[in-house]
């Protein structure tokens, strides 16, 4: 726990009050250590080495960076920037070797600067972690240090990804002179409110929280910690380093059984997770538990994360990919800084999307398998991509980067192969509207559900029962970071659609194949005997063998349908509502013989939690209601999707 000021340890005695419990080290692998250290020993032959560097903020705490450049002093190099909360603590305590310096050694050979920090609250960082507050005024800080230092030229890039990419996008709305270039990469948590998404860093969809931030943020807020004096020096540190890093130890957790506990308020606290932002009030900068707070509530825009009130001028090289938790919201957020940026930054942002999970571009092989489907040869060389971007905008070499990269290069998957657009979603795209139709009974994979091109006049509404203490659970999908608790990517679907409480539409095999390239619009006309639900939608490839791979889902709380920034609106018995849901997006080749699949429930958990369809709060109730709910479709409810379809 922390260390009061007035019982604060020298960093001796810590190290021995610590030593004790530290476990037995494991034996290293000989060949990889052998590999480490010989990489170490090339980087010290050719950097100059600076670690726990305590970079001061302007409210005076101080973050832990680790610095390398090359030692020619003669010469000022540009910075290659990578802000964190995860470990980067260049020993291993438990082995006491060092750590992997591959990357570190590969951006000083190519005369970078690389510089590691931690962020606010994590390991030997100052101050308490926040992840809506400091990382606007910490990471613009850290930018203008980097910039001003005598080995600095002054030009600063970013690359990161997930939690190390997702604070990028604010700073660079700080305009901050040093702010050259960035690249990140699996960026949506840091994206808040754009276009019609108010995910808020995906703490939402369409209104429903996304849980993976109970296991996420268990491991994180970690507001009670060791700290050292202000005054220990950095040779204390280094040498506090080589015995430990002040890591929580968390204990281990199921999270496919524990996301389940109700209340959600107490989701972290039922396994013993430390108190933090996730359900407590803290004295942070935001304030208030996060589990509290509406999809347009004011906490949401005091901190670090960027909205599209928040103009973007720094050349940037997003890096997305289709089975990541946000490929929507990121390519929204790509598209507006093209729209809304200065004319000649405008034109310096480009997008690579990937047929992979959350930060997996360099998992991608010649044989890439996302879940169960193959993708087939789905890997780039990424150091070439992100070299030649930061050679040309942080040394100003004129490499020609800019005229070989196109804007957009986007996998096609069913084609299996990469792609090339000036545009997002890319030139010459046209709308193609499906319609949902059935006799009455299209639950399940055996039930009667069509997708067909036109609306059928008398409206046979499809009714389902959705029970939130069995709901549907998620199989698959475009996730990130629940644990254990949902395997992402691409699965057959076939096992859940024998369910009675998943409503299935297909097309007709398609005569000639499409390639569905964009947003794909969803708009449901429902009913239901809750005061409030949800209505969950998945978008399927399905094979002539039946095989049904998920492309993308969403999900639509009905209390906001008529907007995250009105007051909520309940439901009432006997009446129906008009939803639009939230776009998915995609690139699928959907090949002759195959069909176009639906899926429509309410509910998709633990990947978005469940309503208890009673109209209260939801984070804060343990017992829920039986929903009866239905779908309908006619020429006065055309319940459609619309799919962006590429005409070759």
């Amino acid at each position: 726990m922390r260390i009061l000021s007035s019982l604060l340890l020298s960093a001796g005695l810590l190290f021995t009050a610590l030593r004790p419990a530290l476990a037995q080290p494991p034996t290293p692998d000989a060949a990889a250590i052998t590999k480490r250290n010989a990489t170490e020993k090339e980087l010290e032959s050719v950097a100059i080495v600076e670690r726990k560097v305590m970079v001061p903020m302007r409210d005076g705490k101080r973050m832990a960076t680790d610095i390398y450049r090359p030692k020619d002093e003669s010469k000022k190099y540009p910075v290659i920037f990578v802000r964190t909360p995860y470990n980067f603590n260049y020993w291993d305590v438990r082995t006491g070797a060092p750590r992997d310096m591959t990357t570190e050694l590969d951006a000083v050979k190519r005369g970078y600067a690389y510089v590691e920090m931690n962020e606010r609250g994590h390991f030997f960082s100052e101050g308490n972690y926040d992840i809506l507050g400091a990382p606007l005024s910490d990471g613009d800080d850290a930018i203008t240090w980097l910039g001003t230092q005598s080995w600095s030229n002054g030009k600063v890039g970013t690359i990161g990804c997930s939690s190390t990419a997702e604070w990028q996008m604010g700073v660079a709305a700080q305009n901050n002179p040093h702010f050259a270039a960035m690249i990140p990469q699996g960026f949506g948590a840091g994206v808040g409110r754009v276009g019609p998404y108010y995910e808020q860093g995906n703490w939402y969809r369409g209104g429903a929280v996304q849980m993976l931030f109970a296991a996420w943020i268990y491991g994180e807020q970690n507001q009670i910690r060791p700290m050292f004096p202000p005054n220990t020096s950095r040779e204390d540190l280094i040498k506090a380093s080589r015995l430990f890093d002040l890591a929580p130890q968390m204990p281990p957790v199921d999270w496919s059984k524990a996301l389940a506990h109700l209340p959600e308020i107490d989701i972290i606290k039922a396994v013993d997770g430390p108190a933090g932002i996730f359900a407590d009030r803290m004295e942070v900068s935001t304030g208030g538990a996060m589990i509290k707070r509406a999809p347009n509530d004011p906490a949401w825009y005091r901190g670090g994360l960027w909205h599209d009130n928040m103009p973007i001028n720094v050349p940037g090289y997003w890096f997305m990919s289709w089975y990541d938790v946000s490929i929507g919201p990121n390519l929204a957020a790509y598209n507006f800084v093209r729209k809304t940026a200065r004319p000649e930054i405008a034109n310096e942002q480009y997008a690579v999307i990937a047929p992979t999970l959350h930060c997996a571009y360099k998992r991608a092989t010649e044989n890439t398998i996302v879940g169960e489907r193959s993708m087939g040869d789905a890997h780039l060389d990424y150091d070439a991509l992100t070299y030649g971007w930061f050679d040309h905008f942080l040394k100003g070499e004129d490499n020609g980067v800019l005229a070989k990269t196109p804007k957009v290069r986007y996998f096609t998957m069913g084609l299996n192969k990469w792609q090339t657009s000036e545009t997002w979603p890319p030139t010459g795209a046209q709308p193609m509207t499906l319609f949902l139709t059935s006799s009455g009974k299209a639950n399940s994979l055996y039930g009667d559900g069509v997708l067909t091109a036109a609306s059928t006049d008398s409206d046979r509404p499809d009714h389902f029962t959705y029970d939130p203490m069995n709901p549907v659970p998620s199989y698959g999908g475009n996730v990130c970071c629940t644990g254990n608790a949902v395997q992402g990517g691409a699965w057959d679907q076939r096992k859940m659609e024998t369910r009675e409480d998943i409503l299935v539409y297909t097309s007709e095999p398609l005569k000639e194949g499409i390639e569905v390239s964009g947003p794909i619009d969803a708009t449901l006309y429902v009913s239901s005997d809750a005061k409030d639900t949800d209505f969950t939608i998945k978008l399927i490839d399905v094979y002539p063998d039946g095989t049904a791979y998920n492309l993308d889902e969403t999900i639509q709380r009905a209390r906001y349908r008529e907007g995250y920034d009105k007051p909520p609106v309940w439901m009432e018995a006997g009446k129906v509502y008009k939803l639009s849901i939230q776009p998915m997006t995609t690139s699928n080749f959907f090949a002759a013989g195959h069909r176009v699949r639906i899926e429509i429930s309410s509910s998709n958990f633990p990947r978005f939690d469940r309503n208890l369809n009673t109209g209260g709060n939801n984070y804060d109730e343990s017992t829920g209601a039986v929903a009866h709910n239905a779908i309908h479709h006619s020429a006065q409810y055309p319940s459609e999707v619309t799919l962006t379809v590429v005409k070759k």
